[in-house]
């Protein structure tokens, strides 16, 4: 099992539980992800990260960005300046009647729950 947790966010993946093994939380929040939602996620935060990567040595100090993606099931919206911005994730219920879940990081809790996540897939705990 892997577990981190800091100011505002917590992440644990546990492969032996089979049906939840991701549990995903912010200040006083959380929820498990099936591994395939888990994969989802991690695709679509690396996916706006690294695009606001690209973007930051274009941006004033001062100038605000707001980058919104959406990979089926998953919404994304990252928000803020140059070195802080915060984080929002929609799960979208499906058509059978599935679960639907929202998260939020404000910064500086969204850069480091998305270092967590990155970590974990990394490691190949997946």
């Amino acid at each position: 099992m892997i577990q981190q947790e800091g100011p505002g966010w917590r992440l644990a993946h546990d492969p032996t539980r089979l049906r939840y093994p991701v549990l995903i939380g912010g200040e006083a929040w959380a929820f498990e992800l099936t591994e395939l939602e888990w994969q989802g996620l991690v695709a679509l935060v690396s996916e706006l990260t690294n695009q606001h990567q690209a973007l930051v040595d274009q941006l004033l100090e001062e100038e605000a960005i707001t980058l919104e993606m959406e990979r089926a099931p998953w919404w994304g919206c990252l928000e803020g300046h140059r070195d802080r911005w915060a984080l929002q994730v929609l799960l979208e219920a499906d058509a059978t009647g599935g679960r639907g879940v929202e998260g939020h990081w404000p910064a500086p809790a969204a850069q480091a729950v998305t270092a967590a996540m990155r970590t974990i897939w990394d490691s190949g705990s997946r």
